[in-house]
């Protein structure tokens, strides 16, 4: 559900700002000030409770220490944000859409029955040799 959102909200947020540039209407960098704030607010959060007790912590990490600061700047310079700015967040935006479209393309393969109306038994991942990272003819 995550990836989903990233897929069909972020990602195409971070490409359309990212080709814009300064082309962007003034109330969509109004909107990145304030998404670059909720999201280092809630990431911060979230990194303090899972530091040194999840594997997960380095996602938190990166939203504190690079996505919502960018989102931020390219907020609050608007129209007068430097290239490079445009250009880290395309980069953000095509690394998260590969990211994520991995992430559920690999949770439709640990659920293949799921959609095709089987007995919904979950494909444990391992044994056989089909993993999740093998390719199958």
């Amino acid at each position: 559900m995550l990836s989903l959102f990233h897929l069909v909200m972020v990602v195409p947020l971070f490409l359309f700002v990212g080709y814009q540039r300064s082309d962007t209407p003034q109330w969509v960098y109004l909107s990145l000030l304030s998404i670059g704030v909720v999201v280092t607010l809630y990431h911060g959060v979230r990194l303090l409770q899972r530091y040194g007790r999840s594997v997960f912590a380095w996602v938190n990490a990166l939203h504190v220490l690079l996505v919502g600061p960018l989102l931020c700047y390219i907020g609050w310079y608007g129209r007068d944000t430097p290239r490079w700015a445009y250009e880290l967040l395309l980069i953000l935006g095509f690394g998260a859409g590969g990211y994520h479209l991995f992430q559920l393309v690999r949770g439709l393969e640990a659920y293949p029955e799921a959609g095709r109306g089987g007995s919904g038994s979950r494909k444990s991942g391992g044994g056989g040799g089909e993993g999740l990272y093998t390719l199958s003819p």
